[in-house]
């Protein structure tokens, strides 16, 4: 049996501070034309899952970028992959909008 010197639980220390942290699922729920929480804090990696409790489709959409389909009592994900904020709206519906800040 070996035993653990000083040195050994420092590099240990330092490997386990090093590791990323995992990424999270948010949840926005979509109900009466509503996304809720409208406003979300993220990291990249992250992702985001809608789960529409409505009986007809929406979407969450940002221009120029994803855009997720959410099918009736169904869910839809996208996974964050920059850094910023985004804006989203569902398309077929346009006064149902949303936001992310997506921190590194």
């Amino acid at each position: 049996m070996r035993a653990i010197t000083l040195p050994s639980l420092g590099a240990l220390a330092l490997a386990l501070s090093a590791a990323p942290a995992l990424a999270a699922t948010i949840e926005v729920t979509i109900d009466k034309l509503v996304f809720s929480p409208a406003n979300i804090q993220a990291r990249v990696g992250d992702t985001i899952e809608w789960v529409n409790k409505d009986v007809i489709a929406h979407t969450a959409t940002v221009k120029g970028g994803w855009d997720v389909m959410i099918p009736p009592k169904s869910k839809g994900q996208v996974t964050l992959k920059a850094v910023g904020a985004v804006d989203y709206y569902c398309r077929f519906h346009p006064n149902m909008k949303g936001h992310v800040d997506v921190a590194p």
